[in-house]
């Protein structure tokens, strides 16, 4: 029978959860090996997604011991703090300050106006809060890593909302990939235009990526500049979801309390940080890599660290995508991703015509 890691001393406590951690964590370190020499084999397929992709496929065609479990989780909630950190390293303020007071005001406005047409549209389904809040930040922000960093926040007790979100960032940011260009030429934008829409618009950075290859090195520039700036309002999003949701926890302490006459309920959930470490983390990275001191070496290694990080991060999120959960969940999911992808486009096209 196994020993009580709370019973063992501290270092051989350490050794006996990194024997837990080894197997899903080696699991999702080959995932995102794999995915990263796909992507280094095709460069206009992105290694996040095909992470993401590999980790749908490993799930659903091949059975997953459960020991592979606790470092899959791991990968999915720590490993991907870790890259949302480093993600810092490649914004520099001045270079989103100088797209321009309408186009920084249209990303914005993309956060706000599809936070709150999905939190509304949300509430008309009668979807749960959290279910609304996951997709609401994936599909304003930046995707399955806004998912898991709000998920991370709120601490989401249904597993499944959270896969079910980021299940909904691939569908609908890879659809967006053909239809977005389709509809610029339709609607007469430039190259320019149309990648300051993708990066505007579009779920996931590397979903951005891939319509700006597609369009030139301008538009693609254009388009991911536009995207790291909507990256840049996770912080302050995450810093209102957590103030938010300490004053949930903190009602419902005195709800509980004024019901039992006993404030100190073991079972209480404990107040989640008002700014996440990682957040802090990001902001920090961001900061240094404004000042200019950071060299180029140092950003391109980074970047590298980043992407391997987040591409296991990816694929690790991807094996919690079971199809049978995305079937059972039923319609109102996919009619909230729709609203929510059609209030950000349209916000976002607004925004770009009006920058013009």
């Amino acid at each position: 029978m196994p020993s009580d890691p709370t019973t063992l001393p501290r270092s051989s406590a350490r050794i006996a959860r990194l024997r837990e951690l080894a197997p899903g964590a080696g699991l999702a370190a080959l995932g995102a090996a794999a995915a990263v020499g796909i992507g280094a084999l095709l460069p206009t397929v992105s290694a996040l997604l095909v992470a993401i992709v590999l980790g749908m496929l490993v799930r659903n065609l091949a059975t997953l011991p459960p020991r592979v479990e606790p470092g899959l989780n791991f990968a999915a909630k720590h490993v991907l703090r870790a890259g949302i950190v480093l993600l810092g390293l490649q914004l520099v303020l001045g270079d989103i300050l100088g797209l321009g007071t309408g186009v920084v005001l249209t990303v914005v406005a993309v956060v706000a106006v599809g936070f709150a047409a999905t939190l509304l549209a949300g509430r008309l389904l009668r979807l749960s809060s959290t279910q609304t809040l996951l997709i609401a930040s994936g599909f304003s922000i930046c995707g399955a890593a806004a998912v898991a960093a709000v998920d991370g926040v709120i601490r989401t007790e249904d597993e499944e909302e959270v896969v079910t979100a980021v299940a909904l960032v691939v569908v609908f940011g890879t659809l967006m990939i053909p239809a977005l260009p389709l509809a610029a030429a339709a609607l007469g934008l430039t190259e320019a235009q149309t990648g300051l829409w993708a990066g505007a618009s579009v779920h996931e950075v590397a979903q951005v990526v891939a319509i700006g290859g597609s369009l030139g090195a301008a538009a693609l520039s254009a388009a991911v500049l536009v995207k790291l700036a909507r990256v840049l309002l996770l912080a302050p999003v995450m810093m209102i979801i957590a103030v938010r949701q300490r004053r949930v926890i903190l009602a419902a302490r005195t709800s509980e309390a004024t019901r039992t006459s006993d404030a100190g309920t073991d079972d209480a959930p404990s107040l989640p940080p008002l700014v996440p470490l990682f957040v802090l983390g990001f902001l920090a990275m961001v900061a240094l890599r404004s000042t200019g001191i950071v060299p180029l070496l140092v950003v391109d290694a980074a970047a590298i660290a980043q992407t391997a990080l987040l591409a296991a991060a990816m694929f690790a999120l991807g094996t919690g995508v079971r199809l049978s959960i995305v079937k059972r969940v039923g319609a109102r999911p996919f009619a909230l991703a729709a609203l929510s992808t059609l209030a950000v486009a349209a916000t976002g096209l607004t925004g770009v015509l009006l920058a013009a």
